[in-house]
């Protein structure tokens, strides 16, 4: 019996041999494929070493004092893993987010500056969204410069000190003839006892002093001293009187041992159910008191606002306050952006003529007074509409880099008619403002286009650069967002909520 393959005639024995050959090839090939299969499908791997701690940046508001606030309450921002930036209201809400964790220390910035510590105790939800609640705390204390000097100073007070040593150095101050009087009291010592007779009949006589036996010198005594080597002389030469059992003795008291400080500490961690869980900076709380009880509740009009960041990598301070190299310079620049914000807002453009018909009279009366006061003294330069709720900040976002200048401001009119500006710009070759952002808006849009309200400028993502942190304020609802500023932009690289709040106009 033949087998047909491609034209071709094969016997029945090799057409089964070939077909054994592929069975086993599968079957070699399904189990090597089994260990590969049999994996969990959502195991999650351990980072590595080298993988940056989580950053998280929030925001505290506060009212009063800010070391005895009235009331507070810290608002979470973002927290940045290593790759991206997570909304800090929502990152691993197990129920509360990972940001307002019960424990979670934050530290405080005001320009790039630590000032203080802020320990979070509970979370809680305002309006559909979450919020921590805690004490404020001071920075601790390092030793200065001057304690650490004494101290030294202490320390070798007391190891070239004056109190009786084996072997004493020799100091500069030591003059030879101190050392000659204490040689000499030796001698005369010396002598005294050979001129004395020998009692045989009351004990064991003293054995005569070998002149080659070394002795402990004491330092060179004072004249009072050496006055009077009788007393002296007599208690070396006198028997020493038996010990009495009963005699009572003064014992000194042996000081206590140091107390060893322990740097370290452990506590537990309050509802915290998962051990996979990653955790910020932990602070420990002063006391073991109550819980913090919300107490700033909307947006009150006394309301303070302040970066916080929680890292548990210990970061140095980096000051984003711009030197000019002509102070003048600056205030130039300032005067430049606020007629660029009150041309914004239409505080340039002249008022209106009042509308109704004027008699001929009074027309002529009036064009006659113009002339008058026209050829009596020039008119006087107009002052320039104010600003209302003005900020101007100046900053250098990163080390070497230029000048980045922050101004926002409104009308003062009621809020009905209301306007607000907010611009980004940097100085050019010429003297001039190049804008990189302006947001313009207006009390009947803020749902459409938010008014922006600088907080300050935050390292967001432990880079050494800094973004400056926004709040987006609507009629009903508010964000937070930041902007990097790079290469002649700025670039809105992160919001809160997870979606795109208003329309930024550049110019």
């Amino acid at each position: 019996m033949h087998y047909f393959r491609a034209g071709q005639k094969m016997p029945l024995q090799t057409c089964a041999l070939a077909f054994l050959r592929r069975a086993a090839a599968a079957a070699i090939a399904l189990v090597a494929a089994l260990p590969a299969c049999a994996q969990y499908p959502g195991q999650i791997t351990r980072k590595d070493k080298d993988t940056p701690p989580l950053r998280a940046v929030a925001v505290l508001e506060w009212t009063g004092d800010l070391k005895k606030p009235k009331t507070s309450r810290l608002v979470p921002v973002c927290v940045y893993d290593g790759d991206s930036l997570q909304d800090g209201g929502v990152y691993l809400a197990r129920p509360e987010p990972l940001a307002v964790d019960s424990g979670t220390e934050y530290e405080l910035q005001k320009n790039g500056r630590k000032i203080g510590l802020f320990d979070l105790r509970n979370a809680g939800q305002e309006e559909g969204s979450w919020v921590g609640f805690g004490t404020w705390k001071a920075l601790p204390q390092k030793p200065s410069t001057t304690l650490l000097a004494q101290m030294a100073q202490a320390q070798i007070d007391d190891e070239y000190g004056d109190r009786p040593v084996l072997h004493r150095k020799e100091h500069k101050g030591d003059s030879a003839a101190g050392k000659a009087a204490a040689d000499k009291t030796g001698a005369d010592k010396a002598g005294t006892d050979k001129a004395k007779p020998k009692d045989t009949a009351s004990g064991p006589t003293a054995p005569a002093p070998d002149p080659d036996r070394p002795t402990l010198h004491r330092p060179a005594a004072s004249q009072s001293e050496t006055s009077q080597p009788a007393a002296s002389e007599q208690t070396a030469s006198a028997p020493a009187a038996p010990d009495d059992p009963d005699r009572p003795h003064l014992t000194k008291p042996r000081p206590a041992p140091k107390k060893t400080v322990t740097v370290g500490y452990v506590e537990s961690l309050p509802k915290i159910t998962d051990p996979e869980r990653p955790r910020l900076m932990r602070g420990k709380p002063a006391s073991s008191g109550p819980d913090v009880a919300p107490t700033l509740m909307g947006l009150p009009a006394d309301m303070q606002q302040m970066v916080a960041v929680s890292d548990a990598t210990n970061h140095p301070d980096h000051p984003w306050n711009f030197s000019w190299a002509n102070p003048e310079d600056e205030g130039k620049m300032k005067a430049q952006m606020e007629e660029i914000a009150r041309e914004a807002l239409g505080l340039n453009t002249p008022p209106a003529a009042p509308s109704g018909r004027k008699t001929a009279a009074h027309k002529t009366a009036t064009s006659k007074a113009a002339k008058a006061r026209a050829k009596a003294a020039p008119p006087a330069p107009a002052e320039p509409a104010p600003l209302d709720k003005e900020q101007f900040r100046v900053f250098q976002l990163e080390y070497g880099s230029g000048a980045t200048l922050v101004l926002t401001a409104q009308t003062g009119e009621p809020l009905k008619g209301q306007k607000f500006v907010a611009l980004i710009a940097q100085p050019d070759l010429y003297g001039g403002l190049l804008v990189l952002m302006k947001n313009v808006t207006d009390s009947d849009r803020l749902d459409i286009t938010p008014r922006m309200h600088l907080i300050d400028a935050v390292d967001a993502m432990a880079d050494n650069r800094g973004e400056l942190l926004f709040e987006l304020r609507g009629s009903s609802q508010r964000r937070f967002a930041l902007y990097r500023v790079l290469r002649g932009t700025a670039e809105r690289i992160f919001v809160t909520g997870g979606g795109y709040f208003g329309t930024v106009a550049a110019n």
